[in-house]
């Protein structure tokens, strides 16, 4: 009879997930197999894949293109994320103080991370604009003549790096929730012993946020690898290449080559290297990462 009624919910249990679970096997793990497939044909979508091995791989490490793409998102990423990092920490600790008009200066900063990509790329297009942009009127104020921002391959890359800083109240509110998990009794012992606030925050608040940070940390680095929009939208690559973001590598190579064998090579080649990364950076955190009940082993 137990064994009968653990049957029935077996069955009902799979009856009830199998929308999703078809889900998942029809548009997710089925295109992720076929990628991993493709990337070792030549396959122009129109006619059927012919299996090439590895030279997908091997033409993608002599390509120019490749290499100029890993060379623009490599560069976005370590100047990207660590600000995002620090503007998303510092807007927190400000925020977290009792300030009035709080609550209004916390969803006006979070609101620009609710904006699409699309909309934001056309609004930021304004912005540098060289002639009616509001960033170069606001540089005249100083007396400065501002750059054609997105029309000169030195600076189209700083400005959509510059971009990227207006959703740091994403990070904000991730910050925001850790500062409020951070123990009231940890502060006030260390007043009473009279440590200062730098040191309050380099040896209680930091530590105690500091899962926090890696996750911010790891999911900036992805979505950093993942740059297309922008790019897209405002800059087609260019000027020049200044902004040929391995994504939009990978778009123009699928999409307007109509090589989804190389393409998927590109694919599988980015997974391998955000893996590479998140894994390192998870190995490093062992040592630097705290949770309330101990250091992760």
């Amino acid at each position: 009879m137990i064994k009968s009624e653990s049957r029935r919910q077996t069955f009902y249990l799979y009856l009830f997930i199998s929308p999703w679970l078809i889900g998942f096997l029809i548009f997710a793990l089925y295109p992720i197999l076929s990628s991993l497939y493709y990337s070792f044909t030549d396959y122009d979508i129109i006619h059927p894949p012919k299996f090439i091995g590895l030279a997908n791989y091997t033409e993608m490490f002599h390509n120019e293109l490749f290499w100029r793409s890993v060379k623009v998102t490599l560069r976005y990423t370590f100047i990207s994320v660590p600000v995002q990092l620090l503007l998303g920490l510092g807007f927190a600790l400000l925020l977290h103080q009792s300030l009035p008009w709080r609550g209004f200066f916390r969803t006006a900063m979070y609101f620009p991370s609710m904006v699409s990509g699309v909309a934001m790329s056309l609004l930021w297009y304004w912005i540098f604009n060289p002639q009616i942009g509001l960033f170069n009127y606001m540089l005249s104020w100083f007396g400065i003549h501002g750059p054609a921002w997105l029309m000169n391959p030195d600076t189209a890359l700083y400005a959509l790096i510059i971009m990227s800083f207006w959703t740091a109240g994403s990070g904000m509110i991730l910050f925001l929730a850790g500062l409020q998990g951070v123990p009231a009794s940890l502060i006030e012992a260390a007043n009473l012993d009279g440590a200062g606030r730098f040191r309050i925050f380099l040896n209680i608040t930091l530590p105690m946020i500091s899962p926090v940070l890696l996750f911010q940390l790891i999911m900036g680095l992805i979505d950093s690898f993942q740059v297309f929009t922008q790019a897209f939208v405002m800059t087609q690559g260019g000027p020049n290449y200044s902004t040929w973001f391995y994504v939009y590598n990978l778009y123009t190579s699928a999409f307007k080559e109509y090589r989804a064998g190389y393409s998927s090579a590109l694919a599988w080649v980015l997974l391998i290297v955000v893996m590479l990364f998140t894994a390192v950076i998870m190995k490093l955190s062992r040592r630097y990462v705290h949770y309330e009940g101990g250091s992760r082993r």
